[in-house]
């Protein structure tokens, strides 16, 4: 770290900032043990610190360990942009008074972070201007993460308990002659993009204040996780982003990987970056075309989503599926490349290129569309970064974060390419970074296919983590045994903890998994990517219009499986 920890930790009371060391502690980044008494300073003092500059709040979550005195953890993810270097703090809590304070001074985006911590483990963040469930409703009882509840528990939604917002508008706000009225767009809404609620108080045209309600998808993936084997949770990870499912696989398989100290073979690497790319693209047309057809350019619609339905036939002919696809095992991939998947991607670097183009010479000057997208919910990269947005979103603010490029992974870094970076931070170049973005997915596949299929097996040669053979496991007695253990009690994944990411078609997709040495994760959550960007909505929409709050939700490419889980 470039951080002098020694300088920054004489600020604190000996023993209130404790960084975790020898062989128990987490090697994947540097983790310290915090009271609570002293993490606001702590995080503020970490952020201004002029070399730890941890300006990026990735994620905050919880974990439960009910055999200790202090069962709780709340567990902070901080990233510095400028210095690339990564940092963990965790929390002890009481289950008595599972009491912090809250960082939203800090960083904007502590939000929804905290709003889940203390839906789902029961944590209160002091301070905090809006604490109450984020993921359940307002009639739900108890706390589903913590290790006592009840997987099967349901509450039924009553309509007493349906959350009606009361919004009020800025105090700064002049009195207008229009009548103040407040509208209800979604849950159920065809330009919600999924299963949102959005209740906005409108002055005339103008939107002076809303809030969002999410939850309406939300099935807790990270608590059915844990009574799932590890390699039974892959499908789970194909409904988060459903439009780029092998991403999510990917990202979690590599986590898991992690932990197990082994490494794909190098022809399922070479395939999974090359299908990533294709999925990245599939999901950028899927954005770019919905963004589209919500401001009325239907034609473009039609030209973006016939790639996605020819990526669909590659992902179709590797695994027979087409969305929820499945693809990677842990250790590899689920079977070996088709025969002619060469060719097949061949013939999309030839297909895709020219609805590409077009679809560009019929928007990039197009009155209405620039009239409808240029100047729109505007965000700086500072303002940015400090709402804890990562991906496509951010670098069309000037702010060139790419975990490909900053923590390379897979075939990453063997390839030439560049990280696009647009500065309007609108809705008009975040539609722009991912047409630019499509075209160096491109450029990386065309590089890697021209390299050749990689020789070698498609999954790892090992009967603990693997399912052998299908002949071996009729013919060879070990086989069968090894195949039977696998499918009853999973894969035996190393007692520890470790964070992971991946840059998902939304941005940084991270796995934060705890291991107690079982055939199951004792512990998974997901760092969705979309939900700290979609928490700044409400602020993005102030002073917009109805119609402006559409065509921005589609250019923030909310995917309510990820953003819910």
């Amino acid at each position: 770290m470039l951080l002098e920890e020694p300088a920054l930790l004489a600020r604190f009371p000996a023993g209130s900032v404790v960084p975790q060391e020898g062989p128990d502690a987490p090697a994947d980044q540097p983790t310290w043990v915090v009271r609570r008494e002293v993490l606001l300073d702590l995080c503020r003092a970490l952020r201004d610190d002029p070399q730890g500059r941890y300006d990026l709040l990735l994620d905050v979550c919880g974990a439960d360990y009910p055999d200790r005195d202090e069962r709780f953890e709340a567990v902070y993810h901080l990233y510095s942009v400028p210095t690339a270097n990564r940092l963990r703090l965790k929390v002890p809590l009481t289950e008595s008074d599972p009491k912090l304070p809250s960082v939203i001074s800090v960083w904007k985006g502590a939000d929804w972070f905290e709003r889940e911590a203390y839906d789902m483990y029961g944590f209160v963040f002091e301070g905090h201007p809006n604490l109450r469930r984020l993921l359940t409703h307002e009639g739900f009882q108890g706390h589903p993460l913590r290790k006592d509840y009840d997987p099967a528990r349901r509450w039924i939604l009553t309509e007493d308990k349906i959350y009606r917002p009361v919004l009020r508008a800025p105090a700064d706000r002049p009195e207008s002659m229009f009548e103040r009225m407040t509208i209800n767009i979604g849950p159920s809404h065809p330009a919600m993009h999924g299963t949102f609620r959005f209740v906005a108080m409108v002055d005339g045209e103008e939107i002076v204040a809303s809030e969002v309600e999410i939850g309406y998808l939300h099935r807790c993936m990270e608590k059915m996780s844990e009574t799932h084997t590890w390699q039974q949770v892959i499908p789970y990870t194909d409904r988060l982003n459903y439009c780029s499912s092998f991403l999510n696989n990917v990202a979690y398989c590599r986590t898991v990987e992690k932990l197990l100290g082994i490494e794909a073979p190098p022809r399922a690497v070479w395939a999974r970056t090359i299908l990533s790319e294709f999925s990245r693209i599939m999901d950028h047309c899927v954005a770019n075309g919905s963004t589209l057809v919500d401001t009325g350019a239907l034609t473009n619609f039609w030209y973006f989503f016939q790639p996605r339905e020819e990526i669909y036939g590659l992902l179709e002919a590797v695994c027979g599926a087409r969305l929820t696809v499945s693809a990677c095992r842990i250790g590899g991939l689920l079977a070996d490349l088709p025969p002619d998947f060469v060719q097949r991607c061949e013939r999309l670097l030839e297909f895709i290129p020219p609805l590409i183009d077009d679809v560009e010479k019929l928007v990039d000057k197009n009155r209405i569309w620039m009239d409808r997208s240029v100047g729109i919910a505007a965000i700086s990269g500072e303002e940015a970064v400090n709402w804890s947005w990562t991906g496509p979103c951010l670098r069309a603010s000037g702010v060139a974060y790419d975990v490909r490029r900053a923590h390379p992974y897979d075939l990453y870094d063997t390839v030439d390419w560049e990280v696009p970076v647009l500065h309007g931070g609108d809705v008009y170049d975040r539609f722009r970074l991912r047409m630019l973005e499509i075209r160096q997915s491109l450029r990386i596949i065309r590089q890697l296919i021209e390299r050749g299929v990689p020789a070698g097996p498609f999954v790892v040669d090992d009967p603990h983590v693997a399912l052998p053979p299908k002949d071996a496991c009729y013919n060879q007695m070990e086989s069968m045994i090894y195949h039977f253990k696998l499918i009853m009690d999973g894969i035996r994944v190393p007692a520890g903890e470790t964070y992971l990411m991946t840059e998902g078609a939304n941005g940084e997709l991270g796995f934060y998994v705890v291991s107690d040495g079982s055939g199951k994760p004792y512990r998974l959550h997901v760092r969705a990517p979309c939900l700290p960007i979609f928490s700044t909505f409400p602020t993005l929409m102030r002073g917009h219009s109805v119609s402006d709050a559409i065509a921005t939700l589609g250019g923030l490419n909310v995917i309510a499986g990820e953003l819910e889980r």
